[in-house]
């Protein structure tokens, strides 16, 4: 049986900025410009944030990497 390791944790903190780096913060700001949105922010023990953005048509996902750079051919799992 496998057991769902979820939580009913917030997907986006109220204060997610303070998981974010200020290239990352300045990168989010210019592509919810272009109807992006911060969809959830991954945070796994002694490794940094993994932020994840998904286009306004839910159509493209990319992660929003430590520098800023949107990738968006992520090597991350998504359930």
């Amino acid at each position: 049986m496998n057991e769902d390791k979820r939580h009913s944790g917030h997907q986006v903190p109220e204060h997610h900025n303070t998981y974010l780096t200020e290239d990352q913060i300045r990168e989010l700001k210019r592509m919810e410009g272009f109807g992006w949105q911060l969809k959830f922010i991954r945070r796994p023990l002694f490794k940094p944030a993994i932020v994840v953005l998904c286009s306004n048509d839910n159509d493209s996902i990319g992660v929003l990497e430590e520098d800023g750079t949107l990738n968006m051919e992520p090597d991350v799992e998504i359930r």
